[in-house]
């Protein structure tokens, strides 16, 4: 008899763990929206079954807890129940031995806490006050709830004109997005239960590089009414084309020379071809917008000008200007904002950076694109220096791997301290103090220093990406309501005590993606035409194929494919390839049309017009 043998995997283990993946992708799919008191409870069933019965607040603790819940999800219950439940809760925290137990009563401590209405309703009328209106994952997950499933299907069917127009109905920068969006929709995308999320971008991209040129829609009968709308980025012309098919006569003045804002002079040809920027915006101006050009609110007109002109005014300024560090030196030669530095490229005015070590300060999509353009301007090398772990970037996962694939250095829990400067001012290196993570803070870790001594990075370059500010102080003197650099407003969009102005987008809501902004635009556009004494409805009358009645078998995800490193790194033309047309036929085939299926079957999954 052998005193040891090598173990080989139990069955029941193995189908243990295919439970557990099973499991993962189906919380990672759930749709928002679910009951609050429903879902708690099936996790902490979950939880209790890992119990191993050592101590008794786990073991019998969490039973008592998951019967507490069940009889609150059957009218059983009183409020005193509730109380009951926050004391047993707050018991097991502080004496169950490990995790398994104290760990599952926090989750049910937070969500008495954070969902007390849902569990007083179920008491009261015996039924869950949670609003579960849109049954489309992908839908109610996109801030400006674009018809994804309608467009996919459209896209899976050859119409791709249609699936333009039908993604214009709450998004007049298809083009764009299918470039750039971050795409939140794919996050709880249903088909993670089967496999991995529908590629949604890449199928936006496909329908907007085939469809070819497709016009804007006809606009509704003139109302009279004139609007100006101040900033020509995303978040105003997206509300002035809205307000345009409205019949409302829109004025749009940019500071700058062309229109895009930020989409133009803040993100990189690379990532954004301006051409193909330009597809989107000249479907805008064919409906009738009017521009100007150079002219700055505060100095060229200001808010009491537009008030007394026009019938309404939308603030759309955008984060145009940057945030500062705050430390020794930073006011040298050679130390840039990501956005100044962005804008020059953009202007097509970029900086001399041929042969110079470059340091980029930040951890967002920002500094990706400065880092990632710097290296495309002839710098010898360029470093990321930022204070926490590359897991705590914000900026999107494929961002950081196309910048490491272009030979960029990540320099990770290191924080600026000094800036070093020569005889002439002009920066010769930062120094940084490293970092520890440390404690974790409303679920993202914290760092400290760890005491050792400052660490020297040369760079003759240093650009600035911790963040966007916006130009309020015209607003702020006007009476325009300004908190801690933001406009605010209503959710609305508008002022209590301004009647007729409204502001949305980055100067509200503090800089944001461009499905938000354009999210934001949609309220604005609606509110605005309500203030005007009308009620006019954007609808679009493309019909969506009906779905296929047959299986949805597992199916690898078709992702973009970019060009080689070392050949782009050489130029500013785009990255991305586009999907062939039997990769966009297979991937739109993975979509499970949860527009038809399940809730949509009953529940309503098309929203057809707002």
């Amino acid at each position: 008899m052998s005193r040891l043998e090598i173990p080989t995997p139990i069955r029941a283990q193995v189908v243990v763990e295919g439970l557990y993946r099973d499991l993962e992708r189906r919380i990672e799919s759930s749709p928002p929206g679910l009951c609050p008191v429903d879902m708690t409870r099936a996790f902490l069933e979950m939880c209790h079954t890992q119990s191993c019965g050592k101590c008794v607040p786990c073991r019998v603790g969490l039973w008592q807890l998951k019967n507490l819940l069940t009889d609150v999800l059957n009218g059983e219950a009183t409020m005193q129940t509730l109380d009951e439940m926050m004391e047993l809760a707050t018991s097991i925290m502080e004496s169950a031995d490990c995790p398994i137990g104290y760990e599952a009563a926090h989750m049910v401590y937070k969500s008495l806490l954070g969902c007390r209405e849902d569990y007083e309703e179920h008491i009261r009328q015996g039924r869950c006050t949670c609003q579960y209106t849109q049954p489309v994952p992908c839908v109610s997950l996109c801030p400006a709830h674009v018809d994804i499933p309608g467009y996919i299907a459209l896209v899976k069917t050859g119409r791709y004109a249609d699936a333009i127009r039908l993604i214009r109905k709450d998004n007049p920068f298809p083009t764009t997005c299918g470039f750039i969006c971050e795409h939140p929709c794919e996050a709880r995308c249903r088909r993670n239960i089967v496999d991995d999320a529908v590629n949604i971008r890449g199928l936006k991209r496909v329908a907007a590089d085939f469809a070819g040129e497709v016009p804007p829609p006809v606009c509704s009968p003139s109302t009279g009414k004139r609007i100006a709308v101040v900033g020509g980025g995303p978040v105003g012309l997206s509300a002035a084309y809205f307000l345009q098919l409205m019949g409302h006569q829109t004025h749009v003045f940019e500071m700058l020379p062309k229109l895009g804002g930020m989409l133009r002079y803040g993100i990189p040809n690379y990532r954004l071809p301006k051409d193909r920027l330009d597809d989107d915006i000249n479907a805008i101006l064919k409906t009738g917008v009017e521009v100007e050009y150079g002219k700055r609110i505060g100095k060229d007109m200001t808010i009491q000008s537009l008030r007394e002109d026009y019938d309404a005014v939308l603030i759309a300024i955008g984060a145009s200007t940057d945030k500062k560090l705050g430390i020794e030196g930073e006011n040298a030669d050679g130390v840039l904002s990501a956005v100044r530095f962005l804008r020059d490229v953009g202007e097509g005015t970029p900086a001399n950076l041929e042969g110079q070590e470059v340091a980029v300060i930040g951890g967002g999509n920002v500094s990706m694109d400065a880092v990632r353009t710097a290296k495309r301007l002839g710098a010898k090398k360029v470093s990321i220096v930022y204070r926490r772990r590359t897991a705590d970037m914000t900026a999107l996962a494929a961002e950081i791997e196309g910048a490491i694939a272009e030979g960029i250095e990540i320099q990770t829990l290191m924080a600026p301290s000094k800036i070093q400067v020569d005889d002439t001012n002009h920066i010769t290196g930062i120094y940084v103090t490293p970092q520890m993570i440390s404690k974790i803070k409303d679920g993202r870790a914290s760092v400290r220093p760890t005491g050792e001594e400052d660490v020297f990075i040369p760079c003759q370059t240093l650009i600035v990406a911790i963040g966007q500010d916006i130009e309020f102080q015209h607003f702020e003197e006007a009476g325009v309501p300004v908190q801690r650099g933001k406009i605010q407003t209503a959710t609305s969009g508008g002022f209590d005590n301004i009647p007729g102005v409204f502001a949305g987008g980055d100067c509200a809501s503090g800089p944001a993606t461009v499905i938000k902004a354009i999210a934001a635009a949609k309220v604005v556009a609606a509110n605005i035409d309500e203030y005007l004494g009308y009620h006019h409805i954007i609808s679009c009358d493309v019909e969506i194929p009906e779905p296929e009645l047959c299986d949805r078998k597992p199916c690898g995800r078709v992702n973009l494919t970019e060009r080689e490193a070392g050949e782009r790194v050489c130029d500013f033309d785009g990255v991305e390839n586009c999907m062939s047309k039997a990769e966009a036929d297979q991937e739109a085939e993975r979509c499970l049309r949860c527009d038809h299926f399940g809730y949509g079957s009953f529940k309503g999954g098309r929203e057809t017009l707002w």
